[in-house]
């Protein structure tokens, strides 16, 4: 009984919950396992993926995180451990340090909260081109309308007095009887069950594409070709005519679609900055002149919210309304 007694001692000594009713075998096994050594399985791990040090880290982290949040715990962590698991904030500079050397140096010229006149502000365009090619003058107006109405999906066309300096591609898609016209009149692809073909492989060389009434159901199948880039001819547009070599005519002398994008905002090339200011300012006028035709009669509020001009790679200049 003398080395029972021993084993129920160092028993109490490790805190385990023995006693004498049980046998000498099962106090002697009691013992034995808390004197083994604890084996740590160490986690297989993987080069990448799932199993990998950096993902089981990451996994770590994260059920950590869930645990102090379970526990009520909702004390910041110490920078060095965010700036350990984030890395730093990146240092955000403004829009315009982040422009090229030539912007910053004729934006300058540019006053920010000054509302220019048409003129002033045509010229000071030119003036403020960074780019080194003859660059487009645009201009972004910002309309009170809502898109989302029928009646307020602002879409038209204008024939700019001087051009758009832009050599624009024709195609006509026309009765063969149409052909030769279209072609006199300076249309660059013309055709019937060739021009199909050439849909048919996806090759799209042109700026504009004119058909007849007639030959419209034809293109129906191509709509998803044509009308993400713009190409559907479209009646509003002058681009679905019975007189295809006016149509041609019309396009090559400088008339162009404008429409109202999702932002109620209408942008429109109205020239390059080698027109020099009074060409540019026909061509604004004739433009602006358009824009007040298509004010719908349903429209409550203003027409006009704002008037930016700018090159293609300029400062944006602000103008006065010229629409009421």
């Amino acid at each position: 009984m003398a080395k029972k007694a021993d084993l129920l001692e160092k028993a109490a000594e490790l805190k385990l919950e023995v006693s004498d009713k049980n046998t000498i075998a099962e106090i002697e096994a009691a013992i034995a396992a808390v004197d083994a050594p604890v084996e740590v399985e160490e986690k297989a791990t993987a080069k990448a993926g799932k199993r990998s040090e950096k993902a089981l880290a990451e996994a770590e982290a994260k059920a950590e995180k869930e645990a102090r949040k379970e526990s009520g715990d909702t004390s910041a962590q110490s920078d060095e451990a965010e700036n350990r698991k984030k890395g730093p904030k990146p240092v955000v500079r403004p829009l315009i340090e982040r422009r090229g050397k030539n912007y910053q140096k004729v934006a300058k010229q540019v006053e920010a909260n000054k509302v220019y006149a048409l003129a002033d502000a045509l010229a000071l365009a030119a003036k403020t081109n960074p780019s080194k090619f003859d660059a487009s003058v645009e201009v972004h107006v910002r309309l009170g309308v809502d898109p989302r109405q029928a009646d307020q999906n602002v879409r038209a066309t204008v024939s700019l007095p001087n051009g758009t300096g832009k050599k624009i591609r024709v195609a006509v898609f026309a009765p063969e009887g149409d052909h030769a016209a279209a072609k006199k009149a300076g249309a660059d692809v013309v055709g019937d069950e060739s021009f199909i073909k050439q849909l048919e492989k996806e090759d799209i060389n042109f700026d504009i594409l004119i058909a007849t009434p007639q030959y419209m159901p034809k293109l129906g199948k191509y709509a998803r070709l044509l009308g993400p880039r713009g190409l559907m001819p479209n009646p509003k547009s002058g681009t679905v005519a019975t007189d295809v070599a006016k149509a041609v005519t019309e396009s090559k002398a400088g008339k162009v679609e404008y429409r109202v994008d999702k932002q109620a905002i209408v942008h429109l090339s109205i020239g390059k900055v080698s027109f020099g200011a009074a060409k540019l300012l026909e061509n604004a006028r004739a433009f602006f002149d358009s824009l007040q035709a298509q004010k719908p009669t349903s429209l409550k509020g203003s027409y006009v919210k704002s008037t930016n001009i700018s090159t293609t790679q300029g400062p944006g200049i602000k103008v006065e309304n010229v629409i009421s």
